[in-house]
């Protein structure tokens, strides 16, 4: 099997699966080594597939009709509940945390936040790993990708989430980040 071969049978296992995919197990599925799979995704990626990872595996992103934009933002740790709650509030979906770090580069996490229920439940689970919100990497610079239902739901919750000072300028080496 090829290595395009290969990727067209990761997308096909990804696209009809009910929950994330280890890599372990698309490995096994493809005869090759984890490592290979690791490497076929960001292949997958840099093609404009939309490939999240998760702590339970893969999942290829379903295109999204919704209005959606890239907002950059910096806060504490404390306030991490009012700007996701602000968020879902407006009626957004948090989709991601996006980190743009000048050595590793940009680093990205699917959150999948649209109510107060996942806001908790998300703040519960990071909590309970004992590990540090990936914004720690940028000294609290990070970027959420959120959707809505409209452009002005969009420009609503950019004005809000300026209101409380957590929105940045994004610096010219991140200009076109998308």
């Amino acid at each position: 099997m090829t290595g395009e071969m290969r990727r067209g049978k990761i997308l096909e296992l990804l696209d009809g699966a009910e929950k994330p995919v280890s890599g372990t197990d698309l490995a096994r599925a493809c005869g090759v080594s984890r490592q290979v799979i690791v490497q076929d995704m960001a292949l997958l990626r840099r093609d404009g597939h939309e490939l999240a990872s998760t702590n339970r595996g893969y999942v290829l992103m379903a295109p999204s009709s919704r209005p959606r934009r890239l907002i950059k933002v910096r806060h504490t740790d404390e306030q991490i509940e009012l700007e996701l709650n602000t968020i879902v509030d407006l009626g957004g979906t948090v989709e991601d945390v996006v980190v743009n770090h000048r050595t590793y580069g940009r680093l990205s996490a699917k959150l999948g936040v649209s109510s107060r229920r996942d806001v908790a439940r998300y703040l519960a689970e990071l909590e309970a790993s004992n590990s540090a919100p990936l914004m720690h990497v940028t000294s609290g610079y990070h970027f959420h990708h959120v959707s809505a239902d409209s452009e002005e739901a969009l420009d609503d919750i950019e004005y809000a989430l300026g209101s409380l000072g957590f929105i940045v300028s994004v610096m010219p080496y991140e200009e076109g980040m998308e």
